[in-house]
């Protein structure tokens, strides 16, 4: 049925390249950048994005594609680098991408209370977005967003519909399927109308991924940590430029510690060479020391039952990865995900390269979360033809998280340029950053069954508890939403209530004021 369903993608895809050739490129050769027309036939997960958004209706998915690749043209995203946009722009800090959400989400951050409506900028602010759009895109391709609009301290003078509408027109038309949800933190009840008319540009889809959030709500989507003090959080991020605040991959851990960073070991080459005995001796004593304090896990490790095997090998514990992500120098085992789960066996996870280049290859791995993970190796080189294992593992009493991600960087290398890691150290300050392949992995974390769960699922009474548990689950989560939302609607009742008894009392203020007026003059008279 898959094969069938997959097929059946494939020939839609096929279609769709067609006759965007034949109804769309014909005598309009400059309407498009040759570069969006010449992915859109060479990459499947392009055309089949529109389709999906679309549900599959060709004739939709064409249009979209249309004015998209018309809007890229226009405002020239292909090209959009720091150097094109002004730098007063990123000092703002009114737009940036920081953090993620409950489901690993990145969050796209738009600072309200720091956009002011100027018909002069409107355009370098669009390309702005553009910019932090395709940043993200070409990093994390497939990944999708969630936009906080932070509406801290923001009032009326805040409000530009025209560009609203734009940031709205990214996600629906000219990036599909890249919208997670849209979170409104603390609008203030005076944009409650304008927010009403935003509602007739989205689609049912993109409505059900507005949420409307205030301090004690936004919890539910972002975790504290990756939250600022003000909305409740801890995190103390302060935006600053530069650099670009959206790089969170940093330095991870080897299997005895953390690696020492390129410099410091430039740095350090001398006194190093000075000292050599003193230093083997001392990192003699700690290598004792931690194998001391090790030892409870590793003997741990030999009760479990998924590792009872050679314990010479380090990547008996790890499950060899099925997927490929094939790039340009290397063949990435898996291709998106790293799976964990709570039992020993499965705090390992494998990374597996293959060198596709006829020359020596250097990669290096880094993450988000360097404090929990352990790499072995991170920072080295392998020869052409030839495969590595990299063992990811846990360290000490840290869990997986779904928002933590893993960056492998490769470059190749001349082989005179040799594998050792002075050279390496040398090699990665020097390359440049256009020869620099990346590619992204993010977390999975399972939830491990226990032996007792398993011999009780087998009883059917059991499963049919199970499943009413299930569905009463369900019930109430149905329930609560629903409570949720006649809450907000009784809200904005009350909330139409009372401008209704305002202008209410406002009229007959007025109308009590004209009638002792009338009643003067008459007296008057």
């Amino acid at each position: 049925m898959a094969d069938i369903i997959s097929n059946a993608e494939a020939e839609l895809e096929n279609e769709t390249r067609q006759r965007f050739i034949n109804e769309y490129l014909q005598d309009k050769t400059d309407k498009y950048d040759s570069r969006d027309v010449e992915r859109l036939q060479k990459d499947d997960a392009l055309a089949g994005c529109y389709l999906q958004w679309r549900l599959q209706n060709v004739d939709d998915a064409l249009k979209m594609i249309d004015e998209s690749f018309q809007w890229r043209k226009e405002f020239k995203v292909n090209d959009l680098t720091e150097c094109s946009i002004p730098r007063w722009m990123f000092e703002t800090g009114a737009v940036y991408l920081h953090g993620y959400d409950k489901e690993g989400n990145k969050l796209f951050w738009f600072k309200v209370k720091l956009h002011v409506k100027d018909a002069k900028t409107v355009v370098d602010k669009k390309r702005y977005v553009a910019f932090w759009l395709e940043r993200y895109a070409k990093r994390e391709p497939g990944m999708p967003l969630t936009v906080v609009f932070d509406m801290t301290d923001s009032g009326l003078s805040n409000i530009d519909m025209d560009f609203v509408k734009y940031i709205i027109n990214c996600f629906k038309v000219y990036y599909p399927k890249f919208l997670s949800k849209m979170i409104l933190y603390e609008m203030p009840w005076i944009m409650s109308a304008a927010w009403r008319i935003v509602k007739t540009w989205l689609g049912p889809e993109a409505i059900s991924k507005l949420k409307f959030v205030g301090k004690n709500e936004v919890q539910e989507y972002i975790d504290a940590e990756h939250l600022p003090i003000h909305m409740g959080g801890t995190d103390t991020f302060k935006y600053s430029y530069p650099p670009l605040p959206d790089d969170d991959f940093q330095t991870p851990m080897c299997e005895n510690g953390p690696i020492v960073s390129e410099d410091e070991t430039e740095s350090k080459e001398d006194a190093e060479s000075e000292s050599k005995d003193t230093l083997d001796s001392s990192q003699n004593e700690e290598h004792i020391k931690k194998s001391e304090k090790v030892n409870f896990l590793e003997e741990s490790l030999k009760l479990d039952e998924c590792d009872k095997v050679d314990s010479t090998s380090r990547t008996k514990t790890a499950k060899k990865p099925v997927t490929v992500f094939k790039g340009p120098l290397l063949h990435i085992s898996p291709a998106e995900e790293l799976h964990f789960g709570s039992k020993d066996c499965e705090r390992k996870s494998l990374i597996v390269l293959n060198n596709v280049t006829k020359n020596l290859v250097a990669f290096k791995v880094r993450t988000t979360a360097p404090e929990k993970y352990r790499v072995k190796p991170s920072n080295s080189s392998f020869e052409p033809g030839t495969s590595l294992d990299i063992v990811v593992s846990l360290h000490g009493g840290f869990e997986a998280s779904p928002q933590d991600r893993f960056l492998v960087m490769a470059a190749e290398m001349d082989q005179s340029t040799g594998a050792g890691t002075p050279d390496l150290s040398q090699f990665w300050k020097e390359v440049p950053k256009t020869k620099v392949m990346e590619h992204r992995l993010r977390c999975h974390v399972t939830e491990s069954s226990k032996p007792m769960s398993l011999l009780l699922d087998e009883n059917p009474l059991h499963s049919n508890i199970k499943n009413n548990q299930e569905d009463l689950h369900s019930k109430i989560i149905r329930l609560l939403a629903s409570n949720k939302r006649c809450e907000e609607q009784i809200d904005e009742c009350l909330w139409f209530q009372k401008m209704l008894m305002g202008l209410v009392s406002l009229l007959m203020a007025i109308t009590c004021s004209a009638l002792y007026l009338l009643y003067t003059d008459r007296s008057r008279l």
